[in-house]
């Protein structure tokens, strides 16, 4: 038995070893983008839980690396008044869609964001549907990231009010770390 699983997987090997692997995919100039994002930075963030109530303060610390050169994976972590707080985002460029797609999970909210969106010139924005932090109900939700230089970057979160009208509610400003 152990000499009919020890041949049968050589043969596994030997075949995949001979096979036309794919090629990986080429980058795209949307790829090369997203390396900028790369690096060790510190996020002052203010949050707007509720209209009329102060912003919410904190910083993170992010780390953001590339997967492959395809991807760029970005993990957050911060204090926020004594509640240990994590996230994750991916980004990533989708050329049969010609948008950029990602998604992002954190510690505190049960519901995973997807994202597409586009760029122009030095400015991100992402699309997304979630539930409005003060009130649950499902609402549309942009995430617009702008690289002012190659050391500072702003992120603005924004929800769609019952009205259509957007209203921002998380500022990050974010500075690469030296």
């Amino acid at each position: 038995m152990k000499l009919l699983t020890a041949t049968v997987s050589l043969f596994v090997l030997a075949t995949c070893l001979a096979a036309d692997l794919p090629k990986p995919a080429e980058p795209q100039k949307e790829h090369t983008w997203l390396k900028q994002l790369s690096g060790e930075w510190v996020t002052d963030s203010e949050c707007v839980m509720e209209p009329g109530k102060p912003p919410m303060k904190c910083q993170f610390n992010e780390t953001t690396k590339l997967l492959g050169n395809l991807w760029s994976v970005a993990e957050f972590k911060c204090d926020m008044d004594g509640t240990p707080f994590a996230g994750q985002m991916t980004l990533g460029y989708d050329p049969a869609k010609k948008k950029f797609i990602g998604t992002w999970v954190c510690s505190m909210e049960p519901n995973m964001f997807t994202y597409e969106g586009t760029l122009d010139g030095n400015t991100l924005t992402l699309n997304t549907e979630g539930p409005n932090p003060a009130t649950g109900k499902m609402t549309k939700m942009r995430d617009v990231i702008e690289v002012k230089s190659a050391d500072e970057k702003v992120t603005k979160s924004y929800m769609q009010g019952d009205d259509g009208k957007w209203v921002s509610f998380v500022t990050m400003s974010a500075k690469r770390k030296k």
